[in-house]
């Protein structure tokens, strides 16, 4: 093996091992599933805060962002920060203290005490389910990464979905490792690593960047056309257009003003205030105030990193444009890794690597602790063994932690294949849009339990999450891959697409992704406002208030 790169698998196998140490050490007195799941909330503001950015700057973030500055040489993806900040105010203002209040380890128990059972089992269903495939679709960066060492170790060996699987693997399997020993404590103390590791690398990259090409920022300035035409904003609209088509046109593109302040403040209220991977670090603050503190901060520190990011991947089109000999990948997704493997100096190849796995193991982490506590939570105590004891409670968080794991492994394989078939799928898009098809429903039915005191009905909700759910696949006119039922009736397997909104009339829009959440809930809440709560369920929750409050 080349020198270089022993010192680079040096600084990578000594990374992995600090990790999963930290990570198993951080965990070592769990001993029930307050302790695994909030760490008895003694966790410092500051930790809670760096582990929210590193959870959400998943590797969907670290690859993906630079590839969307690179296909557009512009910052329209950032307009889109403007709208998550304003949703963790409100999320801050509005989610937090009722779940102090409640007591709550998985956030769905608010729905059992407000409304009712059925209404928590489908919102929790519905979080097991989305989570799986949304961390799934950003592991497969995990095999893209290995791709691109692969391709850089033996250039001649054909690229499979191989090749991806064992990348998917390594990275889930460690981080399963810690994560069901360590629970939420490991989670945060390598997240607070992992997200020092991961602005370190990005800013490095852009020195790096500036300075390996040549004339630095005056040829950066002059191939761009000047940083006046690079673009920050862009509103959508087309006021020559009649406002029919205007409109549809400005909805069908997904980086607008509208979209950063309307659609993206939906997508992040839903994203921090519904969804346990991500409210679950916020409890584990030791009071609400603090944890509120963590969540605005947190939003603050995503201009400065989405912004890093497009940089990133703005100059990399500069240099593969301007850098004689320099040909970049086919996979818009391998741009930023390709760029790490070969031109990065030796050392810090290894720890931006690092860096990369760092991002994927920090979301993994995450998703996979709050998939365990929400099964536990909400299906295991009270529907398979009601009188668990501690030692069982934690056990099942664990076997839970490692199915969970299984499932992101083969959801991931199946992105990987995707964009085998297709190099230049982004995987931004499809990420995010997998949220957006069912976190609008459970969106509105957080907003009803928190901003009324007497309106939703428990069986209804159900029923309007599930409206919620088709109709953003109807109105958005969604297609999705699948595969054909006329042909499984005869014992065949054939890919197809499902294409929901065929019968829609074609001046309705293909809506564009940031707007999926907004549909759902607008649709969801509209049918549940309108049937009242049972003065039973009423009083039920008012007492749980006063019996469970913090002081």
């Amino acid at each position: 093996m080349d020198a270089r790169l022993l010192i680079d698998a040096i600084v990578l196998v000594v990374y992995f091992c600090g990790i999963v140490a930290i990570g198993l050490y951080a965990g070592r007195r769990n001993k029930n599933l307050q302790d695994f799941s909030l760490g008895s909330r003694s966790i410092p503001w500051w930790a809670v805060l760096a582990s929210i950015v590193a959870a959400e700057t998943s590797a969907a973030t670290f690859l993906g962002t630079p590839a969307e500055g690179f296909k557009t040489r512009a910052y329209f993806y950032g307009q889109l920060v403007i709208g998550t900040i304003l949703a963790r105010v409100i999320v801050a203002l509005t989610f937090i203290k009722p779940y102090y209040d409640y007591r709550v380890q998985s956030v769905y128990e608010f729905l059992t005490v407000r409304f009712g059972t059925m209404t928590k089992n489908m919102a929790s269903g519905i979080f097991l389910f989305t989570r799986v495939l949304g961390i799934g679709v950003r592991l497969y960066l995990g095999g893209a990464i290995m791709v691109v060492i692969w391709r850089y170790l033996f250039p001649t060996l054909p690229i499979t979905l191989g090749t991806y699987v064992w990348g998917i693997i390594f990275v889930t399997v460690i981080t399963t490792i810690y994560t069901a020993v360590g629970g939420i404590k490991a989670v945060i103390w390598t997240d607070l690593i992992q997200a020092v590791l991961m602005f370190s690398s990005v800013i490095f990259a852009i020195f790096l960047l500036l300075h390996s090409i040549p004339g630095g920022l005056t040829t950066v300035t002059k191939n761009l056309g000047g940083w006046e035409h690079v673009k920050f904003f862009q509103t959508g609209w087309n006021a020559q257009l009649p406002f029919g088509s205007a409109l549809k046109a400005m909805l069908e593109e997904p980086y607008t003003l509208f979209a950063a302040f309307i659609a993206s403040t939906m997508i992040t209220m839903a994203t921090h205030g519904t969804d346990q991977d991500m409210v679950q670090r916020m409890l584990t603050a030791p009071n609400f105030r603090k944890s509120q503190l963590s969540l605005v901060l947190s939003g603050v520190m995503d201009l400065p990193l989405a912004a890093s990011f497009l940089t990133v991947g703005i100059l990399l089109s500069v240099f593969y444009g301007v850098v004689p000999g320099k040909t970049p990948p086919e996979a818009d997704n391998e741009i930023f890794g390709y760029y790490i493997v070969h031109e990065m100096p030796v050392v810090f190849r290894g720890l931006i690597v690092a860096g990369v796995f760092a991002t994927m193991m920090g979301s993994t982490s995450a998703a996979l602790n709050a998939l365990a506590t929400s099964f536990t939570k909400d299906f295991y105590f009270p529907y398979f063994n009601p009188g668990a004891t501690d030692r069982q409670a934690i056990r099942a968080a664990r076997i839970a932690t490692a199915v969970f794991g299984f499932l992101m492994i083969i959801v991931a394989a199946m992105a990987a294949n995707a964009v085998l078939q297709d190099a230049k799928l982004t995987i931004i898009p499809i990420a995010i849009g997998i949220l957006g098809y069912t976190y609008g429903a459970l969106l509105a039915v957080f907003l009803l339990g928190m901003l009324t005191r007497s309106r939703g009905r428990d069986g209804v909700n159900v029923i309007a999450m599930i409206f919620g759910i088709i109709s953003v696949l109807v109105l958005c006119k969604i297609s999705l891959p699948a595969f054909d039922l006329s042909a499984l009736f005869h014992g065949l397997f054939r890919h197809a697409q499902w294409d929901f909104g065929w019968f829609m009339p074609a001046w309705w829009p293909a809506i564009s992704w940031p707007w999926f959440v907004f549909v759902g809930c607008v649709v969801t809440f509209t049918i549940s406002v309108l049937f009242p709560t049972p003065p039973s369920q009423i009083a039920a929750a008012e007492e749980h208030v006063r019996t469970n409050a913090q002081p």
